[in-house]
């Protein structure tokens, strides 16, 4: 089993988890990191302003990013 932590970013916001995820491996990770962060996302987006930017990442025990998922609001026009 390997440990993982979860860094969420938003703008000049960064924060890490203190208590580390232990999964089986990498598609374990994967997935608990797209589970946590689908309870996350609908409240991010509701709250989201043009040209933000919202990202998670999965760290490796040596706090390496693994994984990440951004979510970024751009305005085209």
């Amino acid at each position: 089993m390997s440990l993982y932590f979860f860094r969420v970013s938003r703008g000049r916001y960064s924060g890490l988890s203190d208590q580390p995820y232990e999964c089986e491996n990498r598609q374990a990770a994967w997935a608990e990191m797209t589970a946590v962060c689908s309870n996350l996302v609908g409240g991010i987006s509701r709250s989201l302003e043009q040209g933000a930017e919202w990202q998670m990442e999965l760290l490796d025990e040596a706090k390496t990013p693994v994984f990440r998922i951004r979510l970024v609001a751009e305005s085209l026009g």
